[in-house]
């Protein structure tokens, strides 16, 4: 029992202070003038005030004491009661959250059951957390396979789609990565594309993944949509090769015809005619390897050629075309023989081009003039400045040149400058010069005309050696 229980105390002095001043309380303990006096001796009395100053002295510390453990074990009592408050508050919290991420688990639920394409995710040890209706639709799988209490594994997964998920698993490594699956059965074939990303709840953590999610897509309209089209686009290559051959061939074809009847009754004048049926011949056979070029699958086979051996063969070729023009020709290579990689058949066919294209600008009487040289370039990469050999072929003439705003069409397919051609001429050139690794380019010429330069990266002479 407390002490302030009590309802009398034992001094009334004592039981009148309350506070915790026990030096301003012991002086005025004294014994009542009104009692009764007790007969004692001085000394016995002496001795008796002093005992009592002791016992008052001990009972105010007493007193002291017990009302500092009382208001303590008030503020305890407060503290328990704030905690007690807080705890409620915490757990209405934690229920509240609880229900919470439980509602955004089936709202979430619902948002993957309803999404067009599947949604499989399996968890660490690879077993599946979640399989959305369209995965199972999308995999062969029975309804009772991805329902709420559905038994699908990874294997049986594996087993009735075809599937190997497990390698799409183990090919999913950083960011997310698509392939795509060919799927048959017996009635139908459909592609599937599988997007997979892995997910680590702990960042720079290595090893397994937490959850490996797979989205599957059929992508089977659009496989067919892009059949479709490249056989469209295949059909309508035919129909404008088919445009462009009759296009080209339709005028050279009436030369020809009036040539080989100029043979037959113009005796006297009979090699040049010849010549100038060679020439229309020539030119009907570089329209068709145009054509044939542009429209052609596969790379060249490349092989190491002597190449003003090849641009002389070439200029041989055509020179019955320049003839027929009455346009001089001239041919100029450098002391230093040239060795490249390239295909001589259709290096002939850039050179018929380049000259062909000459002739239409050149007026008669002008020169087409074709010049291989050895040029060395500088070349900066990974930090180190190296000196390349190149061999340049140059073709330049005397003609009108090259209208500014046409330069940076002069090699797209089916741009021609004086609307006259099928345009294919130099972007087959353009063609060829990239699959021999070089380059093409275009200027105009100062006074007049234009200059077109083939850039080949030349064979080291230690290299042919070795």
């Amino acid at each position: 029992m407390l002490p302030t229980s009590h309802f009398e105390p034992i001094n009334e002095l004592f039981a009148a202070c309350q506070g915790d001043d026990r030096d301003r309380l012991a002086p005025k303990f004294k014994l009542d003038g009104q009692r009764k006096r007790v007969n004692l001796p001085v000394e016995g009395l002496e001795t008796q005030e002093a005992k009592a100053t002791v016992l008052a002295g001990e009972c105010s510390e007493f007193i002291l004491a017990a009302l500092r453990l009382e208001k303590s074990y008030q503020k305890l009592q407060r503290q328990v009661s704030e905690l007690g408050s807080e705890l409620s508050e915490r757990n209405l919290a934690l229920n509240q959250s609880v229900a919470e991420n439980e509602r955004m688990r089936v709202a979430v639920q619902q948002m993957v059951d309803s999404m067009p394409c599947g949604v499989l995710v399996l968890d660490r040890d690879s077993e599946i957390s979640m399989l959305n209706p369209e995965s199972g639709r999308l995999l062969w799988l029975a309804p009772a396979d991805f329902g709420a209490a559905s038994h699908a594994t990874l294997q049986r997964i594996i087993t009735v789609s075809g599937i190997n998920l497990e390698s799409v698993c183990s090919d999913a490594i950083g960011g997310p990565i698509e392939q795509e699956y060919c799927v048959c059965d017996l009635a139908s074939k459909r592609w599937l594309e599988v997007r997979h990303k892995q997910l680590f709840l702990e960042p720079r953590r290595c090893g397994k993944p937490d959850q490996t999610i797979l989205s599957l897509r059929d992508v089977t309209s659009q496989k067919r949509s892009e059949q479709e089209r490249e056989a469209g686009r295949k059909s309508m290559a035919l129909a404008e090769s088919t445009a462009i051959l009759a296009h080209e061939i339709r005028n050279p074809l009436a030369s020809l015809e009036l040539f080989a009847e100029l043979i037959e009754n113009d005796g006297d004048r009979r090699g040049e005619w010849i010549s100038h049926l060679r020439a229309g011949i020539r030119s009907l056979s570089g329209t068709v390897n145009n054509v044939l070029t542009f429209h052609g699958i596969g790379a060249l086979k490349l092989a190491p050629i002597q190449l003003s051996v090849t641009i002389s063969n070439a200029i041989d070729f055509v020179k019955p075309i320049t003839n027929q023009a009455s346009i001089s020709l001239e041919f100029t290579a450098d002391d230093r023989e040239a060795q490249v990689m390239g295909n001589q058949g259709a290096l002939e066919q850039v050179v018929l081009n380049l000259i062909s294209n000459a002739i239409r600008h050149t007026p008669e009487g002008g020169t087409v003039t074709v010049a291989q040289l050895l040029r060395r370039r500088s070349l900066v990469g990974e930090g180190q400045q190296t000196d390349k050999e190149y061999a340049v072929v140059e073709f330049s003439d005397t003609g009108s040149g090259i209208r500014p705003d046409q330069l940076q069409h002069l090699f797209e397919p089916g741009f021609s400058g004086s609307g006259d051609t099928s345009g294919l001429g130099l972007a087959v050139c353009a063609q060829i010069m990239k699959q021999h690794g070089g380059e093409i380019t275009a200027t105009n010429r100062i006074p007049s005309g234009a200059v077109f330069a083939l850039h080949f990266l030349a064979i080291e002479h230690e290299a042919v050696k070795g």
